[in-house]
């Protein structure tokens, strides 16, 4: 059975492609680099439907799903469960520990800040909420900026404050990262691990996903040797994958499916014009029932909010404008 299961060729369900990256979600890509350095065959498949959900990115392989907020993440469920484990020869290393707690902590909370807090939010909107009608991603964009600043801390008196610890703690994290490295390809021990995986991840969503103007890839762009390390590898592992077996996507994912009508033939056939206009109208009722019953789900949330009485982290104006 476990041999079985060894064999079955897995499928990575990440958040859709933008920016120039195999996806564009910051969790998502630590966990397709980790699979492209261990040279794991694999699918990559997209999930459009469930834009706010946390068990994305998830891996399949037959009856085995391990999924982003489950035992500590995909990578770690891939290390426990035997599937591919390139930290057998560093997990006891102190040092190798520290970095990796770092690139965890602080960068994951500058990235966090930057993308629902410390910007437009062009960002986000573009990764999880450009499918969706706009006072609906609207909606659920602010939803998710007050649950970053729970889990970051923020609140209406200590945001300045909050904001210059993570920028700060970021700073440190590319300092030392950046002294570590010095010129060689990988962290250590001249092999890739999941911390080149999860920095890699974290650099390239910063250079690339991250508006003009981000603080934190102006810090990550002070450190040549990040910068060639992350270049470096974008070429091996992204840009060449498009003729590679590995990391394909699959047929069948959802994004390869057009959706505008203009996509398809520009004149249907007449015949069965009825039909069309009777699905059409049922289409409508069901589209109709189904954002009626998101915001109704959204309302009742912020009315909640607004009458929780919780002064610990709150919505700015600004969020609403």
């Amino acid at each position: 059975m476990e041999e079985a299961k060894e064999r079955e060729k897995l499928t990575l369900v990440t958040r859709k492609s933008s920016f120039g990256l195999p996806t564009s979600c910051p969790n998502c890509l630590p966990v397709y680099l980790y699979l492209k350095f261990s040279k794991t065959p694999f699918d990559l498949a997209f999930n459009l439907i469930n834009p706010d959900s946390d068990q994305i990115p998830y891996v399949e392989s037959g009856t085995y799903v391990a999924y982003n907020n489950e035992k500590g993440g995909v990578i770690r469920s891939l290390i426990e469960d035997s599937f591919v484990d390139l930290d057998s020869q560093v997990r006891g290393i102190p040092e190798w520990v520290s970095a990796k707690a770092m690139v965890d902590s602080w960068l994951a909370d500058a990235i966090l800040y930057e993308l629902w807090v410390g910007s437009d939010g062009s960002s986000a909107h573009k990764i999880y909420y450009s499918d969706l009608p706009w006072p609906l991603g609207k909606i659920l964009y602010l939803k998710q900026v007050h649950v970053a600043k729970q889990i970051l801390g923020i609140t209406k008196d200590n945001a300045g404050r909050r904001e210059e610890e993570i920028y700060r703690n970021a700073n440190d994290a590319f300092s030392a990262l950046s002294t570590r490295l010095g010129e060689q390809a990988y962290f250590f021990d001249n092999r890739s691990t999941s911390l080149d995986a999860v920095f890699l991840g974290h650099a390239l969503f910063t250079l690339y996903a991250l508006p003009e103007n981000s603080v934190l890839r102006s810090k990550l762009l002070e450190h040549d040797n990040l910068v060639r390390y992350t270049e470096k590898h974008k070429l091996e592992l992204v840009d060449s994958s498009a003729s590679s077996s590995s990391g394909t996507q699959s047929p069948s994912d959802p994004s390869s499916v057009p959706r505008r009508p203009s996509q398809w033939s520009s004149k249907p056939k007449s015949k069965s014009k009825r039909e069309k206009t009777e699905e059409e109208k049922k289409f409508r009722r069901r589209a109709k029932y189904f954002l009626v019953t998101q915001l109704v789900a959204v309302l009742v949330f912020l009315s909640l909010l607004g009458g929780s009485g919780d002064a610990e982290v709150e919505l700015d104006e600004d969020d609403y404008e």
